[in-house]
């Protein structure tokens, strides 16, 4: 986000490059960057004639290169931004040449969703060189509440650590999935106001009690009744609770827990970092750890490659009620 930050000042500073060449596997920020540049290089009256969106799927590296080798027409600098330029993934070497001589008067965007140039290539060094090459990686699932907290003090809201550890359970990393969610709450909430549990349950739709989180939380403290509750309640809201995703992050909480048994250094932020878990949730990891032995575990693995692949549609003859109820057996007993 630093890097992004610095990106922007220098454009505000006037410090443009010729070409941006934006890529990785974090859509969000390319998304952001892109943006940016459309909205707040040339003027509204300057974008008619000096302004062009063009699209990976529809054009070849020389329409590209034809396009940036133009002059602006009554003003400083022109802009062409190439969106879903992974699309020329086997033709983007191609673009060397011009790298090697970027017009000045061109602003070139390209966004390389998904993928990433080898840093080792002449083309790459060329971007590095004359443009500026931008990667946006994915977060893990411990750095994107860091993340949140950011976006959202951004807008003048505080969040809950359970709230937000709640919406990157159920979102996951994606980031562009979590900022729409956050806009909304942005345009519902007051400014200063703190995002509780009871707030994303009333304006995103998800249960503060029957939830991911909760049913992860119930199993390490094999809490069997609320277990057992937990899942009937999925089992009655597949479109929320798919059986996949479900079995999915259970199977996933106990193939973290064996590598918690194995390590060594087992202080607070060694967990943390080797797991690659939100830090508020390292209590339940802890709870769990108590609960369950490292050999229980390794049978619980073991039993739920199993049912991991019969969630999704292998040699699964049972409901998908039934299913989770056979999991739980398979935990508990």
């Amino acid at each position: 986000m630093d890097e992004v930050i610095k990106i922007v000042n220098d454009i505000k500073a006037g410090n443009i490059r010729p070409i941006y060449f934006l890529m990785g596997e974090e859509p969000y920020y390319i998304d952001k960057l892109s943006d940016y540049i459309e909205q707040n290089i040339l003027s509204e009256d300057e974008k008619g004639f000096n302004q062009t969106v063009l699209y990976g799927r529809d054009v070849s590296i020389e329409d590209i290169i034809g396009r940036a080798k133009r002059y602006p027409m009554m003003a400083e600098r022109q802009v062409v931004i190439v969106k879903e330029a992974q699309d020329l993934t086997k033709t983007i070497d191609k673009i060397e040449s011009y790298a090697e001589n970027p017009m000045p008067t061109t602003v070139l965007v390209f966004c390389y969703k998904y993928k990433t140039l080898d840093k080792r290539k002449k083309v790459t060094k060329l971007l590095e060189r004359n443009g500026l090459v931008y990667e946006s990686k994915k977060l893990y699932e411990n750095q994107v509440g860091d993340w949140l907290k950011r976006v959202l003090a951004g807008k003048k809201l505080n969040i809950e650590p359970k709230a937000a550890a709640m919406l990157v359970d159920f979102l996951g990393t994606d980031l562009s999935k979590i900022a729409n969610e956050l806009d909304k709450l942005a345009i519902i909430l007051p400014k200063g106001s703190t995002v509780t549990p009871e707030v994303i349950e009333e304006n995103i739709g998800f249960s503060k009690d029957f939830n991911v989180f909760e049913f992860r939380k119930a199993i390490g403290e094999r809490n069997q009744l609320k277990s057992y509750q937990i899942a009937q309640y999925f089992a009655e809201n597949p479109k929320e609770h798919p059986m996949v995703m479900t079995t999915t992050l259970v199977f996933g909480f106990f193939l973290q827990l064996l590598q918690y048994h194995g390590l060594k250094d087992k202080t607070p932020k060694n967990v943390v970092s080797v797991l690659k878990v939100n830090p508020y949730f390292l209590k339940d990891y802890d709870v769990a750890l108590k609960n369950y032995p490292m050999k229980k575990v390794s049978q619980i693995v073991a039993a739920l490659r199993d049912t991991d692949v019969k969630s999704k549609g292998v040699g699964a003859s049972l409901k998908e009620s039934d299913l989770l109820k056979e999991m739980l057996v398979k935990i508990f007993n």
